[in-house]
């Protein structure tokens, strides 16, 4: 029966599709969908052609390996082609029964025959490799391409530390003269992080054409694709040896494996790296267990693996097996749970945390990932959001791994449609309303209403209720999220509204304990103005500048009505931590929350303010360079910060001293040049007693 005219459509459509991914994927080294994506669109053009062999065409996707050879690489046909293997669809443990229940079936073995013994491996993330060694020596490394055909890589796998240039001579295992190793290139997680990191770093600087990468895999074989020799050895790249291609035969002097197993001991002999992590398991049972095994450590390892591979451990029995298409029977790759997929954002919101950090999360059309429904998944900063340019209603690559939050990779473009507004992180709380900083060299915005804010509210009590702070015994942690969950307490004066009727209702808090609980909160009305201070949680005052502000200011009404220039008359404040007390202070929520706390009887012995020295250099910019006679570079730079001078690191035109000392380098050149004046010590320490240098 002719198929209908929509089964070709949707055939031809899938071919489309596949070849163009695979060009992405295989060729420019740039994929826009995740494996998963793609395999599920391999097994259905594969379920459609089984369905209708009439429409089986030789340049279906299905019908060869991986892709073209890229342009700039001399072409390299292999002796024995480089084949993929089947993957078995269920990704749970039973998948490896299933194989086992296969081999079993073409082999004819029966309920009382003995267990088959396979080969388990590790399926390496990266990109296949064939090494061709003649006489021990490597003469040629090839890519797999579309299996018959490969690039030739030779210049850039020689970088590879771990392949060895010439293999290891063995008495006992002579090498043989044709020795073809297949095996895969990869990227360490630890070594992939570095790598992007510097990447970061050149585009930072405005180096052209420089590009950080999706994952290790995309890295690795943009490493070995490297035109250019000398970037490539730049990549930290690794190897495993999993397998052979042409190898002389017994008859001609070469060795006569009976398993598979034996030959991967042969390459570790000769010096190759292989896994240890490869067994031999004897039957279903212990794949089944190897599989859970290396699924249970799998984020652990230090470099991906997208699942296992099994493989018949007889050469004869695999023989006898032989191949369907261009698969062989006597092995199967058995995939974990995708760690990529596609899906559409369809809003993305600002959650708060506890400590009022704002993080966008894009909220996603659901899709399992990873093992678990996934329909939320943080985008980390306003800046991330911009370099991955997402945006709502884009198909993005969604990835979990392990108990990891679930992450944007990022965008696939041209499944964008229309004009969808560039995200802007608002600059007023979600929650509260208070207004959102972000505060000089961060890449957070926070929330100043730390006080009132509701996304806050546990966190707060519990710092304002801690040992060093207000000091309110019995206050923990569970007795919170519950008075929070239940209503009873929604900002901290209703700490000092609290009866017994509120705690006695509440979940395993007896009456004893209730009155033990408010005796404290009653016993911390009486404090000191440095633990008020440091109870209300403003970013950056911690215990000592607490008491620094106390000290200085004297009271809270002072500190309260204080600018951020005053602010920074107080030892050890700098710009950063006077803003923060100033944009604290300046919000009504909080200042309300103040107040409400002193109407409820929180109370403090005030004093005066200290003397404030004269600070004659304020207003002045310093810069120190060269080595001072009698002073160090800290000591000169504490004696001018403590006259109100600023100690800049670089020569401006803003510049009003510049110190120089012994072996003055640039900046005494780049002070004359702008004609900046210049004191030694002796000058330096005029301007300190009020001179002019």
């Amino acid at each position: 029966m002719a198929a209908s005219p929509k089964v070709q459509e949707r055939i031809d459509a899938l071919r489309e599709l596949l070849h163009r991914h695979a060009h992405q994927y295989y060729v420019l080294d740039a994929p826009e969908i995740p494996d998963a994506e793609y395999d599920r669109l391999f097994r259905e053009l594969q379920e459609l052609e089984a369905a209708h062999p009439d429409l089986l065409a030789p340049d279906s996707p299905t019908q060869r390996v991986g892709g073209a050879v890229l342009e700039g690489f001399a072409k390299v046909r292999h002796k024995v082609p480089m084949l993929s293997i089947r993957t078995e669809t269920d990704i749970e443990a039973s998948g490896a029964r299933n194989f086992d229940a296969r081999v079993r079936r073409e082999l004819g073995l029966g309920e009382g025959d003995p267990p088959v013994d396979y080969v388990a491996e590790l399926k390496f993330d990266g990109l296949a490799i064939n090494l061709r060694y003649e006489h021990g020596v490597l003469v040629q490394a090839a890519t797999r391409g579309d299996g018959e055909v490969g690039e030739d890589v030779t210049q850039n796998i020689r970088g590879i530390g771990q392949i060895p240039l010439r293999l290891h001579a063995s008495r006992q295992l002579p090498i043989p003269a044709v020795l073809e190793v297949r095996g895969e290139v990869f990227m360490r997680r630890d070594q992939f992080e570095r790598l992007n990191e510097l990447q970061r770093e050149k585009i930072a600087k405005g180096a052209k054409g420089e590009k950080t990468f999706v994952n290790p895999r995309n890295a690795a074989a943009g490493a070995v694709r490297q035109l250019d020799p000398a970037i490539a050895r730049q990549r930290p790249l690794s190897f495993y040896a999993y397998g052979w291609g042409e190898i002389t035969p017994p008859e001609q002097g070469g060795p006569a494996f009976t398993t598979h197993f034996e030959l991967l001991q042969a390459l570790r002999i000769w010096g190759l790296p292989v896994s240890q992590e490869a067994k031999v398991a004897h039957g279903a049972d212990d794949l089944v267990a190897f599989h859970q095994d290396v699924g249970g450590r799998r984020d652990k390892l230090p470099f991906d693996i997208d699942g296992v591979v099994y493989k018949v451990d007889s050469l004869a029995l695999q023989k006898r097996l032989g191949f369907v298409t261009r698969e062989p029977r006597w092995a199967v790759a058995h995939k974990f749970p995708a760690q990529e997929q596609l899906t559409t954002v369809e809003s993305i919101d600002v959650y708060v945390g506890r400590t009022g950090k704002l993080t966008p999360v894009a909220r996603l059309v659901p899709v399992f990932v990873g093992g678990v429904t996934v329909t939320n998944a943080t985008l980390h900063n306003e800046d991330e959001v911009h370099r991955k340019d997402v945006r709502v209603g884009d198909t993005v690559i969604v990835r979990r791994a392990g108990d990891v939050i679930p992450e944007v990779v990022g965008v696939v473009p041209e499944k964008r449609h229309g004009a969808a507004a560039v995200f802007t992180m608002p600059r007023r709380c979600p929650v509260c309303g208070s207004e959102a900083v972000r505060e000089e060299g961060e890449a957070d915005y926070r929330c100043t209403g730390g006080l009132f804010c509701g996304a806050q509210r546990k966190q707060a009590i519990l710092h304002f209720a801690q040992r060093r702070a207000m000091d309110i015994e019995g206050l923990g942690d569970k007795l919170v999220d519950q008075m929070v969950e239940a209503g009873v307490v929604k900002t901290l004066p209703d700490l000092y509204r609290l009866g017994l009727a509120n705690l006695v209702a509440l979940d395993r808090m007896g009456e004893k304990s209730a009155q033990n609980l408010l005796a404290g909160i009653e016993k911390s009305k009486q404090t000191t103005l440095p633990r008020f201070l440091y109870g209300l949680g403003i970013r950056h005052v911690g215990e000592a500048t607490a008491r620094d502000l106390a000290r200085h200011f004297g009271g809270l009404d002072a500190i309260l009505d204080a600018s951020a220039e005053q602010l920074l008359e107080v030892p050890d404040v700098g710009p950063v931590v006077a803003e923060s007390i100033h944009t604290f202070f300046a919000q009504p929520h909080n200042r309300e929350v103040v107040e409400q706390l002193r109407a409820c009887g929180v109370h403090w012995e005030e004093g005066e303010p200290v003397a404030r020295a004269p600070k004659p250099l304020a207003g002045l910019t310093v810069v120190l360079t060269g080595t001072l006679p009698t002073l160090s570079r800290d000591e000169a730079k504490d004696l001018l910060e403590a006259a109100g001078a600023k100690v800049a690191g670089s020569v401006s035109k803003k510049t009003s001293y510049v110190v120089a000392g012994a072996e003055a380098g640039s900046k005494l050149e780049k002070a004359r040049e702008l004609g900046v004046a210049v004191l030694d010590e002796d000058g330096l320490r005029r301007l300190l007693a009020g001179g002019q240098g």
